[in-house]
């Protein structure tokens, strides 16, 4: 079930490996456009993120391969649960999100989708380079150091 953030946030899928796999160099929020089924489908929490990917076309932003599944109640008037769905970002933010993209070889990852306070679907969008098989040890080994290092300073006093 989605979990409530204590900024009063109901997050409903969380990309816990984008921070694996990635080195986020910066997020964005940006808004989703779904259809009425999509978003009862999104209060249920059962939507994946893991494996979606945003691109820059034409001067948008889209969100592809992310799975929201049919809303059960929806019957014929229900969505497709892997379509390609338009992200609401300013201008200013597309063209600088898609000249990162094309020159830096970085790719725009979903970390999480959930619904603010006033009830509106949100995604939060980063900025990422991919990371090599040694970048990931070593962020593993530091991480390991600190938690040792941690249990260290406890056990002193």
């Amino acid at each position: 079930m989605a979990k409530k953030k204590d900024d009063d946030q109901k997050v409903v899928a969380d990309n816990r490996k984008a921070r694996h796999e990635y080195f986020i160099e910066s997020t964005l929020e940006a808004g989703l456009m779904l259809v009425g089924s999509e978003v009862k489908s999104l209060r249920t929490g059962k939507a994946n993120i893991g494996e979606s990917y945003a691109q820059a076309k034409d001067g948008e932003i889209f969100l592809v391969n992310a799975y929201i599944p049919e809303y059960l109640m929806a019957n014929r008037f229900n969505h497709e649960p892997r379509r390609v769905r338009k992200l609401l970002v300013r201008k200013g933010e597309v063209r600088r999100l898609s000249a990162a993209i094309q020159r830096e070889g970085m790719t725009l990852i979903p970390l999480r989708v959930y619904f603010n306070p006033k009830g509106m679907a949100k995604i939060e969008l980063g900025l990422a380079k991919g990371k090599k098989l040694h970048d990931k040890r070593q962020t593993e080994k530091a991480r390991d150091w600190a938690r040792d290092k941690a249990r260290l300073m406890r056990a002193k006093g």
